[in-house]
């Protein structure tokens, strides 16, 4: 089991799953990114981190 220093690590690291059955054989891989596995449930979290962020480092934000 992977641990992590804290929540926020969590965000961005989501799973890849390759589906198995959408194509043919030979024909091309799908893969899905499954960004319901963020903290939150959705792929806003990343967008949410990285604007905190931002307004923290240009000082908008104090943390």
């Amino acid at each position: 089991m992977k641990l992590n220093k804290d929540i926020l690590t969590l965000i961005g690291n989501t799973p890849l799953v390759k589906i198995n059955r959408l194509c043919q054989a030979d024909d091309a891989e799908v893969w899905a990114k499954l960004e319901g596995c963020n903290i939150g449930g959705s792929v806003k979290d990343r967008i949410a981190l990285a604007m905190i962020e931002t307004a923290e480092k240009s000082g908008a934000l104090k943390p």
